[in-house]
């Protein structure tokens, strides 16, 4: 697996939809397969869907945070995780103990899975930190789909997405929270 880092927040977070448009669709240009995407705000934006909707086009899974608003994405959507394109993976976050952590945004048709987002080792510029949010759980589900596809390269991301979602392991707290009601599952 290859990574390639597409950086357009800066350090405290804050960022532009103009640029968010740039990193997805150069990601999409180079070739990435799965664009992993810790991040969210703003409103509906039909150009960032136009983007998402570009990626999906080339073949790309976009697996996006669901939020840490403690919202329920179906009632009212957080985006970019809710935009409805076919290779969007929306990702819930739940703790150690495989509870839905309290700040994590949920949805029963918007947001499709859960994964780690609670007290999550993280490199930082000097070593490590912990870290919570839908934005550490998101790169578990990449690192996922990654890895399915190192070993199926053939898949398509819609399979991919599928094979993601078929195979979650059901957890109670995420039952009627998410689409898949679990929690993503490498094995």
């Amino acid at each position: 697996t290859k990574i390639m880092a597409v950086k357009f927040l800066s350090a405290s977070g804050s960022g532009t939809l103009e640029n968010a448009i740039k990193a997805i669709d150069y990601a999409t240009k180079m070739g990435a397969h799965v664009l992993s995407n810790s991040w969210g705000g703003g409103g509906f934006s039909q150009t960032l869907m136009d983007a998402i909707k570009r990626s999906n086009e080339a073949g790309a899974l976009f697996v996006a945070a669901a939020g840490n608003e403690n919202n329920n994405n179906d009632n009212r959507p957080t985006y970019p995780a809710t935009y409805d394109v076919p290779n969007v993976v929306a990702v819930a976050a739940i703790d150690n103990q495989g509870a839905r952590a309290s700040f994590s945004s949920y949805g029963k048709r918007t947001v499709h899975i859960g994964a780690p987002g609670v007290n999550v080792m993280s490199t930082t510029g000097g070593g490590y930190k912990s870290f919570s949010g839908t934005s550490m759980a998101t790169p578990h589900v990449s690192g996922v789909a990654a890895l399915l596809w190192g070993n199926e390269p053939n898949l398509t991301a819609i399979e991919v997405k599928n094979r993601l979602l078929a195979t979650a392991r059901p957890i109670a707290s995420m039952k009627g929270k998410t689409r898949t009601g679990g929690m993503v599952n490498a094995f």
